[in-house]
């Protein structure tokens, strides 16, 4: 059978040895008799597991002891009221960044709980690019500055990391694009994920932050959304999604073994320049992003003529090529080639793309 490339944006590809190593280990976890879904999270056998997970995590992003990580639920959607929630402390106004839909997600949510500064927008030009900095109009009062390091819908990355040159800690949602490169964790206060794109499967939700920013949250928050709880109980103040953990693991220390985030981003950046490079050979596709702003990640794209749209996703299905449909809130495609996907899958979308204009030109 040939390979089947999936360019889903999330739930997306996970590794082949991933998923291989977890059906050999389905029914039985080490000689433990027990699958892993199986196992009480405080027993021994889980908490090897998790702490496995955690020193893996902190030596591919070089973690700092100062940094609590926490292992939680609800996705990052969680997160844009937990955030809140959590920093805001006496403070009651938050700067954001608007970059598209996530951002505004973010932004909206924020609203229920203090005053949001949107500092910098790029929704005058339809989210095609993340704004400089020099454009960011930051509150001097404002508790935190929030961005969204890559837009899953849009296809915008900041490639670099923001100095705001103020007290007020940086947070950033780096649910589609962390652990795709080399990241300063010490530029930050707080940063949160949610698993289901580079680092494991839906379900389990990823937060690193500093220890000084473990405050008691707003007056009336709920016991599960106090990082201070879940961090003075090492993310066992519940169950935690325990498979999804497991699954977890089993990719970092994959992305170990393939060479760290160092080799990961070389891989990664091979790929972008691959589809993106054909994309701006030829007037049959566009990327509507600014250059300097495209995501690794995510690249959406729209055909020349939209009424091809459902033919070209046809054939693409019948080529192996699947999950190319863009956002239903913008249309066109996108492609999401996140670490798992190999260099292969993305040669073969481009090949494919090529014969498609040629037969439709």
């Amino acid at each position: 059978m040939d390979p089947i490339y999936n360019f889903s944006a999330g739930p997306a590809v996970l590794p082949k040895v991933v998923l291989q190593q977890a059906r050999d280990e389905m029914l039985d976890w080490h000689g433990s008799g027990m699958s892993v879904m199986e196992m009480s999270h405080r027993g021994d056998e889980f908490m090897s597991i998790v702490a496995t997970l955690e020193n893996d995590l902190r030596e591919l992003l070089t973690i700092p002891q100062n940094y609590k990580v926490l292992f939680l639920q609800g996705g990052a959607s969680s997160q844009f009221a937990m955030v809140p929630m959590n920093l805001l402390g006496e403070k009651n106004k938050a700067d954001y960044i608007n970059t598209g839909q996530w951002s505004q997600k973010a932004i909206n949510e924020a609203k229920r709980y203090c005053a949001v500064n949107v500092a910098a927008s790029s929704e005058d030009a339809g989210f095609t690019y993340a704004p400089t900095l020099d454009q960011w109009q930051l509150d001097p009062a404002a508790a935190y500055v929030h961005y969204t390091s890559n837009e899953t819908i849009g296809g915008i990355e900041f490639n670099w990391i923001p100095e705001t040159n103020t007290p007020a800690p940086l947070v950033a949602d780096m649910s589609s694009n962390l652990l795709s490169r080399p990241l300063d964790i010490t530029r930050f206060g707080l940063i949160y994920a949610g698993a289901q794109k580079n680092l494991g499967p839906a379900g389990l939700t990823l937060v690193i932050i500093r220890e000084d920013l473990l405050a008691a949250p707003l007056a009336g928050t709920p016991t599960l959304f106090n990082y201070q709880a879940h961090a003075k109980n090492h993310s066992m103040l519940n169950t935690p999604p325990t498979y999804a953990m497991y699954i977890t693991g089993l990719v970092l220390s994959w992305l170990k073994q393939m060479g760290g985030l160092t080799h990961i981003e070389k891989v990664n950046i091979t790929k972008a320049n691959l589809l993106y490079n054909y994309l701006d050979s030829t007037d049959f596709y566009h990327c509507p992003v600014v250059k300097s702003d495209r995501s690794r990640m995510n690249i959406p794209f729209t055909l020349k003529d939209s009424a091809l749209d459902r033919t070209f996703l046809q054939q693409a299905t019948a080529n192996g090529l699947i999950q190319l449909k863009g956002h239903r809130s913008v249309g066109g495609m996108r492609a999401s080639i996140y670490n798992a996907m190999p260099i292969e899958g993305v040669a073969k979308l481009v090949e494919f793309m090529k014969a498609f204009a040629n037969q439709n030109a």
